[in-house]
C-alpha cells in the first residue's frame, strides 16, 4: 500500500489534493471496501447519485463516474488517502457488481491484447526492399546531417552575438527542414540550441558546447558503418530514427527483478507531458528509465511515485550503454529494501557520468546519486555540497528549494536527480536507512 505522500504525488495538480483532503470524512462515502486487487467506494456529490469510484492497485489505475477531466480526479485520489488513514472504515471485502465488471473488462482487454500480439502474423518481408527503404531513409538523414553542417558553419562565419535577436521563425524553419529530411531528432537540437542562446549570462559557452554536439552528431552520421553496433543505434536514435516498441521487446535485453522507484520528472512543452520514471534493481543493481508522454494531462497508463517498489521484466533499448526500457509486463507492488547503492565520495559517483558522456556526448540528461548532499542557497542559487564543501550546481525551483534546505534541517541527505551536463536536478531526497524519500520535486519545473 502507498503513503498519504505517495498517494498525493500522483495528484495532477494542487488543487486536486487539495480538494481530495477535503474529502477524507467517512461520512462522505456510503459504500466503502477493497481487497488486495482492488479499492471501490460511493462518494455523495451535489447530485442525486454518489460517484462511484474504483482503484485497480496494481497501476495504480482509477476510474470515477464523476465529469472530471482530470486523471485521477479528486475522488480517486480520498478514496486512496482514506484507506491509508482509516481502513476501519473499509468494511466491505466482496467487489459489488460494477467494481467486479470494470476489473473484469480490463482483464478481458489484456488478455485480449497479448492474444492479438501472439496470433499476429507477420507479413513477408522481403530483405532486399527492406533495405532499399532503409538506406533510402538514411541517404535523406545524412543529407540533412549536411545541410546541419552548413547552416551551423554560417553562423560561427557571421558571429554569434546576435543569436539572442534572431526570431523564432528563424529557428523553426531550421529544425523543419530537419523534420523533413526525417532527421527529427536534429530538429529537437536545433530547438535545444535556440533555449540555449536565450539562457541568459553564459550562453555563448553553453551554445557552442550544444554546436559541438550536434556536430560530433553530424560527423558520427556520416561514419555510421565503421562505428559498433551499440554506439551505431545511439547515433540513429539521437539523429531521429524512431526505434519500434515490438523490436525492442523481441530483441532488447530483459531483465526481471525487483526495482526502487528512486525519482520521477515531468516536464511539459505545448501541452505534451513527458514523463520520465527513474529505476534501480535489486539484485541486477542496473539503473533504468521509463519515458512515456501523454497530450493534454498528465494521463498514463501506471502511476509510479518515488519510494515505490515494483516487481517486473524491463526490455532495454539496444544502446552503447543501455538505460532506456519498456515494460514487458504489468508493474505488481512488492514489498523489498531496495536502496541506491552506496558510494564512498562523490568522485565515485561523477566517474560512471563522465564515462557515459565520453561514451556517447549526447547523453545528457543521466541518474545520479549523491550521498552526504547538504543543500545550501547563495545569492539566489542553489548547491549541494559535500563534506569538502565542494558544490554541484542544482536546478530547482525556490519553493522546492526552500523547502528541500527545511527538510534537511541543514545535514546531509541522500538525493537523486538528473544529471544535465552542468548542472543537477534533485528529484527526491532520502534520510539515512529511510524506505521511502523525505522529499520528492514538485510536477514539474518552469
Amino acid at each position: 500500500m502507498l503513503t498519504a505522500d505517495q498517494i498525493l504525488a500522483l495528484s495532477p495538480d494542487d488543487s486536486s489534493a487539495k480538494s481530495a483532503k477535503g474529502l477524507l470524512a467517512p461520512a462522505k462515502w456510503p459504500t466503502l471496501g477493497y481487497t488486495e486487487a482492488a479499492i471501490w467506494g460511493e462518494c455523495q456529490g451535489s447530485g442525486s447519485k454518489p460517484y462511484q469510484v474504483i482503484i485497480d492497485v496494481s497501476g495504480p489505475s482509477f476510474k470515477c463516474t464523476c465529469p472530471s477531466r482530470k486523471f485521477p480526479c479528486k475522488h480517486g485520489l480520498a478514496l486512496y488517502l482514506l484507506l491509508a488513514q482509516k481502513e476501519s472504515a473499509f468494511t466491505s471485502k466482496e467487489p459489488p457488481a460494477w467494481v467486479a465488471e470494470w476489473l473484469k473488462s480490463r482483464q478481458e482487454r489484456a488478455e485480449k491484447q497479448a492474444e492479438k500480439k501472439e496470433a499476429k502474423v507477420e507479413a513477408p518481408v522481403d530483405p532486399e526492399a527492406a533495405a532499399k527503404r532503409e538506406a533510402k531513409r538514411l541517404d535523406r538523414m545524412i543529407g540533412g546531417a549536411r545541410d546541419l553542417e552548413r547552416w551551423m558553419a554560417d553562423l560561427t562565419r557571421h558571429g554569434m552575438s546576435d543569436l539572442p535577436l534572431k526570431s523564432v521563425q528563424f529557428w523553426r524553419d531550421a529544425a523543419a527542414r530537419l523534420v523533413d529530411a526525417q532527421a527529427s531528432g536534429l530538429g529537437n537540437a536545433v530547438r535545444q540550441l535556440e533555449v540555449t542562446v536565450s539562457s541568459g549570462e553564459g550562453w555563448q559557452q553553453r551554445s557552442l558546447m550544444q554546436m559541438g554536439r550536434m556536430q560530433l552528431l553530424v560527423d558520427a552520421m556520416q561514419r555510421l558503418e565503421s562505428l559498433p553496433e551499440g554506439l551505431r543505434q545511439d547515433v540513429r536514435s539521437f539523429a531521429g530514427w524512431p526505434s519500434d516498441k515490438e523490436d525492442v521487446l523481441a530483441a532488447g535485453a530483459v531483465v526481471d527483478d525487483t526495482w526502487l522507484v528512486q525519482g520521477v520528472s515531468y516536464d511539459e512543452n505545448e501541452k505534451l507531458w513527458e514523463r520520465r520514471v527513474w529505476l534501480c534493481g535489486e539484485q541486477s543493481q542496473r539503473q533504468a528509465l521509463l519515458l512515456d508522454f501523454s497530450h493534454g494531462q498528465r494521463r498514463y497508463d501506471h502511476g509510479f511515485v518515488p519510494g515505490m517498489v515494483i516487481k517486473t521484466k524491463l526490455a532495454f533499448f539496444p544502446s552503447e550503454r543501455p538505460l532506456r526500457a519498456l515494460l514487458v509486463d504489468a508493474p505488481l507492488a512488492a514489498e523489498s529494501n531496495v536502496k541506491t547503492p552506496e558510494v564512498r565520495s562523490w568522485d565515485e559517483a561523477l566517474d560512471p557520468i563522465a564515462t557515459a558522456v565520453a561514451h556517447c556526448p549526447w547523453m545528457q540528461r543521466l541518474p545520479l546519486t549523491l550521498h552526504h548532499a547538504t543543500p545550501v542557497s547563495e545569492s539566489s542559487r542553489w548547491f549541494a555540497l559535500d563534506a569538502h564543501s565542494r558544490a554541484v550546481p542544482l536546478r530547482i525551483s525556490e519553493d522546492d528549494g526552500w523547502q528541500l534546505l527545511a527538510l534537511s534541517g541543514g545535514h546531509p541527505l541522500s538525493i537523486f536527480g538528473e544529471w544535465l551536463g552542468d548542472h543537477w536536478r534533485p528529484l527526491s531526497a532520502w534520510s539515512t536507512d529511510a524506505r521511502t524519500p523525505c522529499w520528492t520535486e514538485a510536477v514539474a519545473l518552469a
